[in-house]
């Protein structure tokens, strides 16, 4: 064979190979299953009980397939994220002030009835009775989002946690999903107030606060003027928080300077426990102040940077009083 017939033949093959190679989704696509077959006999166990932690593994092997299935989250709009700045504080109701002598040879006035003063007391308020029957666990390590959405629904009345509708929520994500809203794609805070939305609970907003207080004292104030929860963003924005009441050394509604001490949470991830945050609480544990301190930080993403959320405090708040 001469020189020039096995570079042609060389070209040939190449030519071949490059026609013939698999595209990105057909590679995720052979990747996923051949792990599904490897893994099938010898790894099921270890996954189901997620024994050496392979289950963890295994679930985010499989997002990371999924995305490059399903591609980059479209660049369309979406909710936009609204900052909320410090109002001046207004002062507490009181007496009306003393009237001033009046001029000489001019009748007194006459004082008018005196307010009574609106007193300042403590105020513990919760909306949800039963936590463990509106409660949804995320079914997987990256559903925090769906779970939320779920309990937040159950507790509006619309529809049941189950597992089901956790699950019909979580693949309705390319619906909603934005890269405004999650530069990698999937759930970010907007596209549980899409969610929320499509399923009949509606008016949910997105809003970003300079302080922990003001965050949960706006959460607090729109808890008790809608009788809806709220979401919190924990975790510096990676997790899901549903806070069904809080207490106060005063009425948010009335107060403006009332101080939150701590917040009724429904927590996804429980029962697991988190290597960097540690065990989860139950649905409807009271989480004080040192609690809300260590879980509700401010919004930090490693994929990149959100210019309207950055350094803040993300809660998804209810604006429309229930029925």
């Amino acid at each position: 064979m001469t020189l020039e017939r096995l570079r042609i033949e060389r070209d040939s093959t190449r030519l071949r190979r490059r026609r013939t190679r698999p595209s990105r989704r057909s590679q995720a696509l052979r990747l996923l299953l051949a792990v599904i077959l490897v893994g099938g006999v010898a790894g099921f166990g270890a996954v189901a009980t997620n024994a050496f932690g392979m289950g963890d593994l295994y679930q985010r092997f499989l997002s990371k397939v999924e995305r490059i299935v399903a591609g980059p989250p479209p660049d369309r709009a979406t909710i936009p994220t609204v900052t909320v700045t410090q109002k001046p504080v207004t002062p507490s109701p009181g007496p009306t002030p003393t009237l001033p002598p009046p001029a000489s040879g001019e009748p007194r006035p006459t004082a008018g009835p005196t307010p009574t003063p609106i007193p300042r007391v403590g105020v513990d308020v919760d909306i949800v009775k039963n936590d463990k029957a509106v409660f949804a666990h995320e079914l997987r390590d990256d559903w925090c989002a769906p779970a939320g959405v779920t309990i937040v629904l159950a507790i509006l009345g619309h529809g049941d946690a189950t597992d089901a509708r956790e699950r019909e929520i979580a693949g309705r994500v390319r619906e909603w999903e934005s890269k405004a809203d999650s530069i990698n794609g999937e759930w970010g805070p907007a596209a549980m107030a899409l969610a929320l939305d499509a399923y009949g609970a509606k008016g949910y907003e997105l809003r970003a606060y300079e302080t922990r207080a003001d965050a949960l004292r706006d959460a607090a104030k729109a808890i008790s003027t809608t009788h809806s929860p709220a979401i919190l963003l924990a975790w510096r924005g990676a997790h899901t928080w549903v806070m069904s009441g809080y207490r106060a050394d005063a009425d948010p509604t009335v107060f403006d300077d009332a101080k939150v001490s701590g917040a009724y949470i429904l927590d996804p991830w429980y029962p697991w426990i988190s290597s960097i945050w540690g065990p989860s609480d139950p649905p409807g544990t009271f989480q004080n102040s040192a609690e809300m301190v260590r879980n509700f930080l401010m919004w930090k993403r490693p994929e990149g940077h959100y210019p309207d959320r950055d350094g803040k405090w993300i809660v998804v708040i209810p604006t429309i009083p229930v029925g």
